[in-house]
């Protein structure tokens, strides 16, 4: 669990209705993932796979001890990297997110210091601040979960969370009805428009009070709609974006397996100013689109009170023995993709994960989703496996 300050606020309001439908499948296709190919990084560090292009050509990484960006082809071979650790203008500062493409030839780089394009070689390319001053912050990191970017009628736009500064907290009930997950971002302007609130019916509206790993955002935008999740609350919104903002057309309930949904706590319980992140609550963790198929990456959460128990282990000194519980935990958790397909949004089935990922999430492009090896934990490895799959019907 972390810790992190932040204020965030938002004064967007969107009008939108809404469809519901439910998930059903009566004849379910059976899908499975088949390893297409794999790839090897040399790089000693601990490099996490952030983001493929959309031709699946090249790759990128972030290492967090050495703060290095590395782009690669798709066969493992470095081409590019960079690091912007300096005080300088350049300098992006703590990541608000992890680093995406944006187009061929650049990258999105989302910090403290304002939303920054580079070229490939750490050229700054455009800087866009912030549209009001932050407070501190922090930050969910997940396996091929970065900047997102979406076309709109021939113009350019970045879809990054919302960190705007807010005079509420989640103590507050203000700060839920207030609340904007994501910014739509004019690249030619620099002009952010906040979108996306807690609907009506969200659980997050319920009264209770939420930390921020409870509502992190899960999106894919593709051509003018936008599928969305708030993390744990098992419900796809799907949105027709605008340059102006997006409107809500279609809400899915999600069945998902031992799904762990968010309880809240009491309100009078909350800090004003203190954000927390726990790594282990239930959520959809990515959206992704490959070919005909819509697929939401999920995780089933730790079970609250056997997490108490593990951490009490550990306040009492038996570390060994908190390890061990908290890696039997872990694997106990279900993890999946549920399959729906993309043209009606009816639901195809759910994929386990990828033997040997440790069930984490993924990264997608070129029609594939790319998965990182876990590190065999007798062996020091200088390179990162990481693995090409697509899905196949049995």
């Amino acid at each position: 669990m972390k810790a992190f300050s932040t204020l965030l606020y938002s004064v967007l309001f969107i009008s939108s209705c809404s469809e519901k439908s439910e998930q059903v499948a009566e004849e379910p296709l059976s899908y499975e993932w088949e390893l297409v190919d794999s790839l090897d990084l040399e790089f000693l560090g601990n490099p996490m796979l952030s983001d493929v292009n959309k031709d699946g050509t090249s790759l990128l990484f972030f290492d967090y001890p050495s703060q290095k960006i590395i782009t690669s082809d798709a066969i493992g071979n470095i081409k590019h990297s960079f690091s912007k650790g300096e005080d300088t203008p350049d300098t992006y500062g703590f990541m608000l997110e992890r680093p995406g493409f944006y187009g061929e030839d650049q990258l999105a780089i989302y910090g403290r210091n304002g939303l920054f394009l580079f070229d490939l070689d750490g050229n700054m390319q455009k800087k866009i601040p912030h549209p009001e001053s932050l407070g501190a912050s922090g930050s969910n990191t997940e396996i091929g979960k970065s900047t997102e970017s979406v076309r709109l009628k021939g113009k350019d736009y970045l879809l990054p969370k919302s960190v705007r500064p807010r005079n509420s907290y989640p103590g507050e009930q203000e700060f839920y009805d207030t609340y904007r997950a994501l910014e739509l971002v004019d690249i030619e302007s620099g002009a952010m428009t906040e979108l996306i609130p807690f609907e009506e019916g969200s659980q997050f509206l319920n009264g209770k009070g939420y930390i921020q790993s409870d509502y992190t955002p899960a999106l894919e935008a593709l051509d003018d709609k936008l599928f969305f999740v708030h993390g744990g609350d098992p419900q796809l919104y799907v949105y027709q974006l605008n340059a102006n903002g997006a409107r809500l057309d279609t809400v899915i309930h999600l069945e998902i397996p031992s799904f762990i949904i968010p309880e809240g706590r009491a309100r009078g319980e909350f800090q004003q100013g203190h954000v927390e992140i726990n790594g282990g609550t239930a959520s959809i963790r990515n959206i992704h689109v490959l070919d005909d198929l819509l697929l939401l990456d999920y995780y089933s959460g730790m079970d609250p009170k056997r997490s108490v128990e593990a951490e009490g282990l550990w306040k009492q000194g038996k570390e060994e023995e908190a390890k061990a519980m908290y890696i039997k935990l872990e694997d106990e958790i279900p993890k999946g993709t549920l399959v729906y397909k993309l043209a009606d949004l009816s639901y195809v089935g759910n994929v386990p994960s990828p033997a040997k990922t440790g069930g984490r999430s993924y990264a997608s492009g070129g029609g594939y989703a790319w998965f990182q090896k876990l590190p065999d934990p007798d062996v020091e490895e200088d390179f990162l496996r990481v693995y090409k799959m697509k899905l196949t019907e049995k």
